[in-house]
C-alpha cells in the first residue's frame, strides 16, 4: 500500500466514521423529542428507554449506512478536488483507475462491516426496537394479524383460529385438520380456545372435540379440557410483521424454509429481507463509484453543488428501492429482481459517470 493509498483510505474511513458519530446522535435526539411524551404517558422504564435508544441507533444507522457512505465520499473527495490535489495526482501520471483503488479498498472494508451488521447485529437490535415500539409507542396497536388466521403446518396438517390474543397466548375457535397421503381427511380437532401454558410447555384446549373418520364410521371424542402438545409454537399461529428482521443469517434461512413448506402467503416479504442483506455491500461499491465520479472534478459551485447532486441521487435511490420492495411484498414481483433492478440501474449510472469523469 503506497502513501497515496493510505492517505485516501484514511480520509475515506475517518470521514465516514465522523459522519456516523455526528448524525446518529442527532437522529436519536430528534426521535426522543418526538416520542418522549408517549414514553412518559405509557410509563416506560428508564432502563428500557436507554436500551431502546441503543437499538434505535443500530437499527436506523444500518438503514442509512449507504447514504452516510455516499455523502461522506462526496464530502472529502470534493475537498480534495477543491484543493487541486486530484489534479496533481492525475498529472503525476497516475491513471484514473489507479486513483480509484484506495476508494475500492475502503468500500471493501465498509461492505464487510455492513454485511456483518446486517447478518448478525442488526436483527437483535431490530427485535428490541420493534418490541419497545409496539409496547410503548404504539400501545394498543397490533404488530400482527389477529383475526381469521389460517396456517398450514406441513403437507398434512392445517390449523385455524378465528382470533388470537398475543398478550395472553390464547386463540379462540381453534380447529386442526389432518389429511392422509391421499388427501383424505382422517380427523379434525376443535376447541373453544387454545392456550399456551408456559410453565408446563403444553397447550390447553377447552371444550375439546375430536372427530375421527374411518371409512363410513365417525368416532367422536369430547373432553371439557385437554392438555396436549402440538408440532408448532404458539407464535407460529401469526408471527409478528417484522419477524424476518429479527433473525440472523442462519435463523432467517431456516425460517424461510419452514414458511415455504407451510405455503405462507407473505413469503416474498421474508425473502426480500434476506436478499436486501446480501445486496447491501454491493450498494456500498456502487455508491462509492458514483460519489467519486461526481466529486472528483473541481466545479464552479464547489462542494455545495456536489452535495446537492448527492442528496438528489440518494433520494432517487431510496425511491426505487421502496417502489420495487413494495411490488415484491404486495404483488407477484420477484424479490430477487426487486433488489437487483435498482442496483443494476445505479451500476450503469456509476459506469457512465466514471467514463465521463475520466474524459
Amino acid at each position: 500500500m503506497t502513501i497515496l493509498d493510505k492517505y485516501i483510505l484514511k480520509r475515506y474511513l475517518v470521514t465516514f466514521s465522523v459522519m456516523l458519530l455526528l448524525f446518529i446522535p442527532i437522529g436519536i435526539m430528534v426521535h426522543l423529542s418526538e416520542q418522549y411524551n408517549k414514553m412518559q404517558d405509557n410509563e416506560a422504564p428508564l432502563n428500557e428507554i436507554l436500551m431502546y435508544l441503543g437499538n434505535f441507533s443500530i437499527y436506523i444507522g444500518s438503514m442509512l449506512l449507504p447514504i452516510f457512505l455516499f455523502l461522506s465520499v462526496i464530502f472529502f473527495t470534493s475537498k480534495l478536488a477543491g484543493n487541486t490535489e486530484i489534479v496533481a495526482m492525475l498529472s503525476s501520471g497516475i491513471s484514473y483507475g489507479r486513483f480509484l483503488r484506495p476508494y475500492l479498498m475502503g468500500a471493501v472494508i465498509v461492505a464487510a462491516f455492513m454485511l456483518l451488521m446486517g447478518m448478525f447485529i442488526v436483527p437483535n437490535a431490530s427485535k428490541g426496537f420493534n418490541e419497545f415500539k409496539f409496547k410503548y409507542l404504539k400501545k394498543g396497536k397490533q404488530d400482527r394479524v389477529t383475526e381469521n388466521i389460517f396456517n398450514q403446518l406441513n403437507a398434512n396438517d392445517f390449523i385455524y383460529v378465528s382470533r388470537f390474543d398475543p398478550t395472553r397466548d390464547i386463540g379462540y375457535n381453534f380447529s386442526m385438520e389432518h389429511f392422509n397421503k391421499d388427501n383424505v381427511l382422517e380427523y379434525k380437532l376443535s376447541a373453544a380456545n387454545i392456550r399456551w401454558i408456559e410453565a408446563d410447555s403444553i397447550y390447553r384446549l377447552t371444550s375439546y372435540v375430536k372427530r375421527t373418520l374411518k371409512g363410513d364410521t365417525e368416532i367422536l371424542e369430547t373432553k371439557r379440557r385437554l392438555d396436549t402438545v402440538f408440532p408448532f409454537k404458539i407464535n407460529d399461529l401469526t408471527p409478528v410483521s417484522y419477524v424476518a428482521e429479527t433473525k440472523n443469517l442462519f435463523e432467517l434461512n431456516e425460517f424461510i424454509a419452514n414458511e415455504k413448506r407451510k405455503g405462507a402467503s407473505n413469503i416474498n416479504t421474508y425473502i426480500l429481507v434476506k436478499y436486501k442483506r446480501w445486496t447491501m455491500p454491493i450498494t456500498a461499491f456502487i455508491l462509492t463509484l458514483i460519489a467519486v465520479a461526481v466529486s472528483s472534478q473541481k466545479r464552479r459551485g464547489g462542494m455545495g453543488v456536489n452535495l446537492a447532486f448527492g442528496i438528489l441521487v440518494a433520494f432517487v435511490y431510496i425511491f426505487f428501492d421502496r417502489v420495487f420492495g413494495t411490488l415484491a411484498e404486495q404483488s407477484g414481483f420477484s424479490p430477487l429482481l426487486a433488489v437487483i433492478v435498482p442496483n443494476v440501474l445505479f451500476g450503469f449510472l456509476a459506469f457512465y459517470l466514471l467514463q465521463k469523469a475520466k474524459r
